[in-house]
């Protein structure tokens, strides 16, 4: 049965909770590492309020973890065979980005594959990547969608994909026409 999007929020504050206590920070520890309020990391701890997209990468770059090991430890384990109606979606409340992890990390596997939607004219910025030197591989299926990894900009059609290796801020701009649809293929050094 699919997970609710509330359900997979819960799991994710007790997540990203739990990974603060694992390495015995405080609140304050984690607000400098992440340069997110700790008023804010207490709210996302307690469920009271759903991360975005942004305060996801940065805790991501904070615990040393790509965003979808993140996602797939508050999923639950991954099945050897990964049935799309079974896998919860992440909706970003700050710009409607959507992701489903396709094919989630699993034990002794590296290669992870997300399948994201970003509405047209949204936006994501990420400062810097959770562990660089990651490969990434984005692969739009349908929309417009401006890709950019350290300055460096693909403007990609339908069909079109873009490999790099993370180094800097990345970019993702949905520029139309629809909603850029596309996949991710995220492989750690």
């Amino acid at each position: 049965m699919r997970e609710t999007a509330p359900d997979l929020d819960a799991r994710l504050a007790a997540r990203l909770a739990a990974l603060r206590m694992e390495r015995a920070w405080s609140l304050d520890d984690l607000a400098g590492a992440s340069g997110i309020s700790r008023a804010t990391l207490s709210r996302i701890e307690r469920g009271e309020v759903s991360p975005t997209a942004t305060q996801l990468n940065r805790l991501c770059v904070a615990f040393g973890w790509t965003l979808s090991r993140l996602m797939a430890a508050a999923e639950g384990e991954a099945p050897a065979l990964a049935r799309a109606a079974d896998h919860p979606r992440w909706t970003d409340p700050a710009t409607g980005f959507s992701r489903r992890a396709a094919s989630p990390p699993g034990p002794g596997l590296r290669l992870e594959l997300v399948e994201a939607e970003l509405p047209e004219g949204a936006v994501i910025e990420y400062e810097t990547p959770p562990v660089p030197g990651m490969e990434q591989h984005v692969l739009l299926f349908s929309g417009g969608l401006d890709f950019s990894d350290a300055g460096q900009v693909f403007a990609l059609a339908p069909g079109d994909c873009a490999r790099v290796k993370l180094h800097g801020p990345t970019r993702f701009a949905s520029r139309g026409p629809g909603p850029a649809r596309y996949l991710v293929a995220i492989c750690p050094p």
